[in-house]
């Protein structure tokens, strides 16, 4: 399993167009990441390049010491706009998927501590792995799913979608706000608290009720 190039949704093809991530959407994490929850969501990118199949490897970049994995609730969007209001957000939603934020906290820290951009933390190839996408019909309401991340089988996260701070349509309304949204387009929605360190050899599990289920190995690379 290697790198994604389309998005498969019942049988359909979907060419992924851009990967919005949110930062800090869950009281919990904010407060093991020592920051506030911020007011309105805050969105960062990840290149499309680092989408990897389930099944996949995900390679430990050896300019990083410490990498980490979170689990998250990604949005997949069949419809793209500009200025959508929130009462026609969840009419883009063509579906979810379980998605893995990886990143390399100690790049990421050296940014912050340098007042720098921090994409190399978190846009290496395969840093961000995806389960198949579930169509939203047969998801339902996304609020209210229950996010697991195991690492060699010991529980890391154990959280739920109640307690994100900024709920999907706010997500997609604020997003098409500041960029036009298109079809393809993969919305991370935050990760909840037990962000964990991994290694070479972990295999991670990330499951979401209803959505399904996210594995991938661990190797350093060489």
């Amino acid at each position: 399993m290697g790198p994604v190039t389309r998005l498969s949704v019942e049988g359909r093809g979907l060419r992924p167009s851009k990967i919005l991530c949110v930062a800090r959407n869950y009281p919990e994490h904010a407060r093991e990441s020592g920051a506030p929850v911020p007011e309105t969501p805050v969105f960062f990118l990840k290149p499309t390049t680092a989408l990897l199949e389930s099944g996949g490897t995900v390679l430990l970049p050896p300019q990083s010491r410490r990498v980490d994995v979170e689990g998250e609730l990604a949005i997949v969007l069949g419809k793209g706009g500009r200025d959508v209001p929130w009462e026609g957000a969840m009419d883009l939603v063509l579906g979810y998927a379980v998605i893995f934020d990886i990143t390399a906290r100690d790049l990421q820290a050296e940014a912050k501590a340098k007042g720098l951009p921090w994409t190399a933390a978190k846009g290496f190839d395969t840093f961000a792995p995806i389960s198949p996408v579930t169509p939203a019909a047969r998801v339902g309401d996304p609020d209210g799913l229950s996010i697991r991340v195991e690492v060699n089988g010991g529980l890391a996260q154990d959280g739920n979608t109640r307690d994100m701070v900024h709920k999907v349509p706010d997500l997609i309304r604020e997003a098409s706000r500041i960029m036009r949204l298109e079809r393809g387009d993969v919305l991370a929605t935050g990760t909840p608290a037990g962000v964990r360190e991994i290694r070479d050899g972990d295999v991670l599990v990330g499951t979401i009720e209803r959505v399904g289920r996210l594995e991938v190995r661990v190797s350093r690379k060489v």
